[in-house]
């Protein structure tokens, strides 16, 4: 949720640094938010000589910007309101030609397939041309790849039971590794000059497979313009758990309005593809759609991905939280999922809904894995 800024603010944004000399507190009228916003605006119009319809020439921000087109995309949506957002790719495309990511496929096709660049993807995605679509879906599927393949492995683990230290597994995971027993065989290769032990042979335990009874996971995501990570990080974890047994998963994105996606939960770069990033945010919609796809109350998780900034009935959101506990509901609240776990989030309502008996947190998809995987297998 972007802060509303006083009206100093905005003119100093609106001129750039040229007019800290004629205004002696102009200088100080940003803070580290406002910094921000000022070297994304500078990125873009420092670039127009003329100054465009203003007449005014923006001076250099306070250092060198090194912002990178998909940066700088992420950042403005980070920073800004929708609407000024919109203004600023409108005016990035159609003045200042600034069109490589989103129609220039070379640009593309020299990309590094990342994180950032796949939000900058689905952000702008609206803008490209056909063409430039067919390559984005191919750097989104490269990404996509990278993240389940690691989310797999921790889901795997998670979900595999405990360590029956009985057995060995022909399966080498780190977690399952039996450190005494590697050690103990060998110690023959313990070289004193350099005080290290070469590994020469490795044993790893198996794990007793958990007995898991149906249960239903629904997964709330918040698609507003700043849970971009979450929102990637929730259709991966969605199809790692498709495959599960005795899971059975949806995916539900939300702004103002509630988009079911779960018949495109196990192709993730076609639920990606359908995501609109930005809008408001009624939470409590997503909630009461939720209660109303559970099946038995007892065996469903409702876990619900959001910055809490409810754009709706906050009473409500909670009313709505506390009838699902009240019906043996599982609820968890995320403020992040993602590969970082640092929330942005009002904690206020967050509390609130604590107070009504949900478990609110950050959390990695593994660590998700971990926690889904205790509650279902109790």
């Amino acid at each position: 949720m972007t802060a509303r800024l006083d009206n100093l603010t905005r003119w100093r944004l609106m001129l750039g640094s040229s007019a800290d000399g004629a205004c002696a507190s102009c200088g100080n009228a940003l803070d580290a938010s406002g910094l921000a916003m000022d070297t994304a605006m500078e990125w873009l119009y420092g670039r127009d000589e003329q100054g465009g319809e203003r007449n005014i020439r923006r001076q250099g921000g306070r250092e060198a910007s090194q912002l990178t087109t998909p940066e700088w995309i992420n950042d403005i949506h980070r920073l800004f309101p929708k609407e000024t957002v919109e203004r600023l790719e409108r005016d990035a495309l159609e003045r200042y030609a600034i069109d490589d990511i989103v129609t220039n496929p070379e640009v593309l096709a020299r990309a590094e397939p990342n994180e950032a660049l796949l939000k900058a993807v689905l952000r702008t995605k609206h803008l490209m041309s056909p063409e430039i679509l067919v390559m984005a879906r191919k750097l989104i599927f490269e990404v996509v790849r990278q993240l389940m393949e690691k989310l797999s492995r921790e889901m795997m683990i998670a979900f595999s039971g405990v360590v029956d230290r009985r057995r060995s597994s022909p399966f080498k995971i780190a977690a399952n590794l039996d450190f005494k027993w590697v050690i103990r065989q060998n110690l023959k290769h313990y070289d004193p000059d350099t005080r290290k032990l070469a590994i020469d042979r490795l044993r790893f335990f198996a794990r007793n497979q958990r007995r898991l009874r149906n249960w239903q996971v629904i997964l709330l995501v918040d698609q507003s313009g700043s849970m971009a990570d979450s929102v990637i990080h929730s259709a991966v974890t969605a199809a790692c758990l498709w495959g599960l047994p005795g899971i059975r998963t949806h995916l539900v994105a939300f702004d103002t309005e509630v988009v079911d996606l779960t018949q495109d939960v196990d192709d993730p770069v076609e639920l990606l593809m359908k995501v609109q990033l930005g809008g408001g945010t009624d939470i409590q919609k997503a909630v009461g759609y939720a209660a109303d796809l559970i099946d038995q109350p007892a065996q469903a998780i409702v876990v619900l991905i959001t910055d809490f900034y409810e754009g709706a009935s906050e009473a409500m959101l909670v009313q709505r939280v506390r009838e699902l506990i009240g019906q043996r509901t599982k609820v968890l609240g995320l403020a992040a999922l993602d590969s970082q776990a640092k929330p942005n989030y009002d904690r206020a309502m967050a509390q609130q809904l604590v107070n009504a008996g949900a478990e609110v947190g950050a959390m990695t998809p593994g660590e998700l894995a971990v926690w889904l995987a205790e509650k279902v297998g109790r």
